[in-house]
């Protein structure tokens, strides 16, 4: 889910100045991973919204993970973007990650940096790059303040007359491991859209990610898993 629709939705930025999508997404990871996923949530419902003005956007989303009996925890990531220049593709990006789960809450971090921003005189194809301080907060017990820096790419193509879109982002960024030790953490969701309708898509998501996903096997030194979804979007 994430930050993809923030250039999924550039070409419609460019005529008008907001857009927003909820998905609905069924995961396949406790399937596949069934001792280190043993509790990974089975549905995610996702809301997404891009607003432009005359300085930058504003982009939000917020991921809802759903069980048979519980909401297990709702994780948000809110930034803004302002450009430095009329006609330059390079912009200013601030960011806040964050949310909480029903036993506590998401480790917080504020990001800055700088994007650069691209795309095709149709709109077809948009990219981005950012490059940003990240800034870890104390949230919970066990947790403490650190600083890191993270990498992002973003990509969207649409295809066959903008039946199909295929879209994603890749992120790099320093976190530590629960014995404290720093790591490489990977997490890339590349996503597959057939649109039915201007407003109803239906699609795949693929998250690749490398000491990103709690093991909940400690048998298990796994940190590389793959996790598929079937899903629904609706543009509102």
């Amino acid at each position: 889910m994430k930050k993809l629709f923030l250039f999924a939705v550039m070409a419609a930025a460019a005529f008008t100045a907001q857009a927003q999508n909820i998905q609905l997404h069924y995961d396949f990871g406790r399937n596949i991973y069934t001792g280190e996923e043993a509790n990974r949530q089975k549905v995610t419902v996702t809301l997404e919204q891009f607003k432009a003005d005359q300085w930058g956007s504003w982009f939000y989303f917020v991921d809802v993970d759903l069980s048979r009996h519980f909401t297990e925890s709702a994780y948000t990531e809110i930034s803004r973007e302002i450009n430095l220049g009329k006609d330059l593709p390079f912009a200013a990006h601030v960011e806040y990650d964050g949310g909480l789960s029903k036993t506590g809450s998401f480790q917080q971090a504020g990001l800055i940096g700088g994007a650069y921003n691209g795309h095709t005189a149709d709109f077809s194809k948009t990219w981005s790059v950012q490059l940003m301080y990240k800034q870890y907060f104390k949230s919970y017990d066990n947790t403490h303040s650190y600083a890191s820096a993270q990498l992002t790419g973003v990509w969207g193509m649409n295809f066959l007359n903008d039946k199909l879109r295929f879209a994603g982002f890749i992120d790099f960024w320093r976190g530590e491991k629960a014995n404290g030790h720093g790591c490489m953490v990977i997490l890339s969701e590349p996503q597959l859209w057939y649109n039915i309708t201007p407003n109803l898509a239906v699609g795949t998501e693929w998250e690749f990610s490398n000491n990103f996903v709690f093991n909940s096997d400690p048998t298990s030194d796994k940190t590389f898993f793959f996790n598929p979804t079937l899903a629904l979007k609706w543009n509102l």
